[in-house]
């Protein structure tokens, strides 16, 4: 689908914005709705407190039980990158604190599903004979196994960040900070966040009973943990408000400084990425699908044995075994991708009026660890919520969702389920990603009720796939210092995005580079200056056409390009116009 570049609209600042700020940065600022400077502090006294979480004293107390009787504990955890850093965090701290009996187990995608199932606990049951699971990342929807726990005498402590159902779980307690009646200012904790907090109010709670002294344990420094943190946060795509900017920072700047633990240093090196010039999209696009390789077409353990890993040489082990999954990973989307775009073709849907407003697309031979990164390559193609199904079973499909904005994802198929009892098995996630099981033989029907119910909360606006810019830039800010300072302003993500500029340039000079990317010499209008620019992944019907001396209209970011010790600007294009 055609993209329109459409620049934002700026919130009006104070008057507090110190006069050193950049003029662009501030601009920058205000586009994201940022009125205060403070707002921008991003030091670890600035964290919202531990003590605004719902049922946090509760959760303190069961696990402080657990470490004075020294119960066995497990960790069950989620087979994404949020889910192997919340456990990696979970057994970190607890045996930091003074835990001897910390186990993990992980749901296997392909044998259990989602979350605490009754099937996890027997295992988890048979393995460690626990007397606590601590859920991370999952366990809000996990009514059957919390109840399969208590007939077994396990107590259940939740920690998850997904929207509840209109039931909860009858857990010792629930940490959530999306649950009913919880008065945590930030919704948007990933898992990693969540467990990273109860592990803070754990600790705090230990001082003032004198814990550490009394069992001469060394009271740990948990900001050490904060790379993981970091990695969570970012690979789960949750938005990045104040706090979660504090923490991705936080931990950013543990990593820049060599301070990473010896799982992600290794990770890095597979990734070939430079711990001192790491940036947060690092984390989500190097980093974080490496580590997804593992849950979604093997074991999660072997990314959460990388982090937990005491040494580089075993963690570049692990590293290995990630980096060749994450290879063969690359490998089935292609032929996946290939398929359902062949599929699409054959259905002449490539006119948007055409297409469903929802659309479902299924193949039995589909790897269902995949479908979720199908389901985002298709709808930033046609821009439409997507789900792609894979086969569960011989009698069961398994699809993954993903949306755009203004249609919450989670709220469809939850109306859908209410609406239609009994099509749905059973489905949870977020606004903009979930995940769903249902009978093959509700296939048909459900296509039908997910296009219904996403054109019901649909508008024709919605529909238009917008490059949003900060607007143009002034030829004397195409320079590498100002590049710099954005780089500096980090963290950037999802809901705080990246600066992205727009601009008239002309063609002067521009070739193929490994295959698929355009590689450009780009002369802003009205100036002399030259400036490198590349467009990644950018060989198509629009940039084949493209001739030296055209004008185009470009939407960019500023980059500084590093080659044989030598720094220069370059403009990376999200996208192209011809004029």
């Amino acid at each position: 689908m055609q993209k329109k570049i459409k620049r934002r609209t700026a919130t009006p600042a104070s008057n507090t914005f110190p006069e050193t700020l950049h003029p662009v940065l501030k601009r920058i600022y205000m586009n994201r709705a940022v009125c205060d400077p403070a707002e921008l502090d991003k030091s670890l006294n600035k964290l919202l407190s531990f003590t605004l979480l719902k049922n946090i004293q509760k959760a303190v107390e069961v696990l402080t039980l657990a470490l004075e009787k020294q119960m066995r504990i497990v960790i069950i955890g989620d087979f994404d990158a949020d889910g192997a850093t919340s456990t990696c965090i979970a057994v970190k701290c607890l045996k930091l604190l003074g835990a001897t009996h910390v186990n993990y187990l992980v749901p296997n995608r392909f044998k259990y599903g989602y979350g605490l199932t009754p099937e996890i606990v027997a295992d988890a049951y048979e393995m460690f004979q626990p007397q606590l699971i601590i859920t991370v990342d999952n366990g809000i929807a996990s009514l059957a196994g919390v109840s399969a726990a208590n007939e077994r005498n396990i107590k259940v402590l939740v920690t998850d960040h997904h929207l509840p159902g209109a039931t909860l779980p009858a857990a010792e307690t629930i940490v959530n900070p999306n649950q009913p009646n919880d008065d945590f200012p930030s919704k948007n904790l990933a898992g990693v966040g969540v467990i990273f907090y109860v592990m803070l109010a754990l600790r705090a709670h230990l001082r003032t009973e004198n814990w550490f002294t009394a069992n001469n344990i060394p009271e740990p420094n948990l900001a050490t943990v904060l790379d993981i943190v970091a990695l969570g946060t970012v690979a789960d795509v949750v938005p990045l408000d104040q706090n979660n900017r504090i923490l991705v920072n936080q931990g950013l700047k543990r990593i820049r400084a060599g301070h990473a633990c010896p799982g992600i240093t290794a990770l890095l090196e597979v990734a070939n990425r430079h711990p001192a010039n790491l940036v947060a999209s690092d984390l989500g696009f190097a980093i974080g699908p490496r580590l997804n390789a593992a849950g979604r077409l093997e074991d999660m353990s072997i990314g959460i044995q990388c982090l937990l890993a005491e040494n580089l040489l075993e963690a570049r082990q692990y590293a290995q075994q990630l980096n060749a999954l994450n290879e063969a990973r690359k490998h089935i989307e292609r032929d996946m991708q290939q398929k359902a775009m062949l599929d699409l073709d054959t259905l002449h849907l490539e006119d948007n009026k055409q297409l469903p407003n929802g659309l479902c697309l299924f193949d039995p031979e589909w790897h269902q660890g995949v479908i979720g990164i199908l389901a985002s390559r298709i709808k930033d193609r046609f821009h439409r919520p997507v789900i792609v199904f894979a086969k569960e079973n011989d009698t069961c499909i398994k699809g993954s969702a993903r949306s755009i904005p203004n249609i919450h994802i989670r709220d469809v198929l939850d109306s859908i389920a209410t609406t239609f009892p009994g099509l749905i098995t059973k489905f949870g996630g977020h606004a903009m990603a979930a995940g769903l099981s249902m009978p093959h033989d509700n296939y048909a029907e459900f296509m039908q009720r997910f296009d219904e119910e996403v054109s019901r909360h649909m508008q024709p606006e919605y529909l238009d796939n917008i490059v949003f810019s900060d607007g143009e830039l002034d030829k004397t800010d195409f320079d590498i210092t100002l590049a710099e300072i954005l780089r500096a302003a980090e963290p950037w993500g999802q809901a705080f995005p990246e600066p992205l500029f727009d601009g008239v340039f002309q063609l002067s000079q521009q070739r193929i580079v490994g295959e698929k990317h355009l590689k450009m010499v780009l002369k802003p209008l009205r100036t002399n200056l030259s400036i490198d620019a590349i467009a990644f992944n950018a060989i198509d019907s629009l940039t084949s056409a493209l001739s030296i001396g055209d004008e185009i209209r470009a939407a960019f970011k500023l980059d500084v390009n590093e080659f044989r010790g030598a720094r220069n600007l370059q403009l990376l294009i999200e996208h192209i116009e011809i004029c």
